[in-house]
């Protein structure tokens, strides 16, 4: 997906049942030492509305190196989904959208519905936490690209942490 907003989505070819009950093992536990996502030093999250033309989306996300942009509702500030930048440029390539379309033609909408639960990464979460959920443990192996970062109510969306991020945390931290 923050609190990371995931959508635990059984798919074909996914780990089967025993295979999902096994415990999470962290490749970097040792690096980590205590550290939160906080830790991170996640720049500030880039929100735009579903109206937003995609021109704006990529503009946006170039100017600031980013990868994934989140979508708001222009009215109430809800988390709706996001953009994956490398994604949409290769629609823009395919002419499965124009520039000038609006965000909403192109967006990943998060469910609300229909019992998919979200996993919520704040800024206190442990890193432990954070690389379990990218390695798709609480999603039924589908691995994640990034997390949404918010508070602990949700209310507001923080930032995004991708597993880049998480890589160059441990590249940067002393074994």
């Amino acid at each position: 997906m923050t609190d990371i907003m995931a959508q635990p989505i059984a798919t074909e070819g996914s780990p089967s049942v025993p295979e999902l009950q096994q415990p999470f093992v962290s490749k970097w536990a040792s690096r980590y030492r205590g550290a939160t996502v906080e830790d991170l030093d996640p720049p500030a999250a880039l929100s735009l509305n579903p109206s937003d033309p995609i021109s704006l989306a990529l503009l946006s996300a170039f100017e600031r190196e980013y990868t994934h942009l989140t979508i708001i509702d222009s009215q109430t500030r809800a988390l709706l989904g996001y953009i994956s930048i490398p994604q949409l440029q290769a629609r823009l390539e395919r002419g499965e959208v124009k520039p000038e379309d609006e965000v909403r033609t192109a967006m990943m909408r998060f469910r609300r519905r229909g019992g998919a639960k979200y996993q919520v990464i704040t800024m206190e979460t442990p890193l432990e936490e954070l690389e379990a959920f990218f390695a798709g443990v609480a999603t039924a192996g589908q691995k994640q690209d990034f997390a949404v970062i918010t508070d602990e109510n949700r209310r507001f969306v923080l930032g995004v942490a991708t597993v880049a991020d998480l890589e160059e945390f441990v590249k940067r931290r002393p074994a």
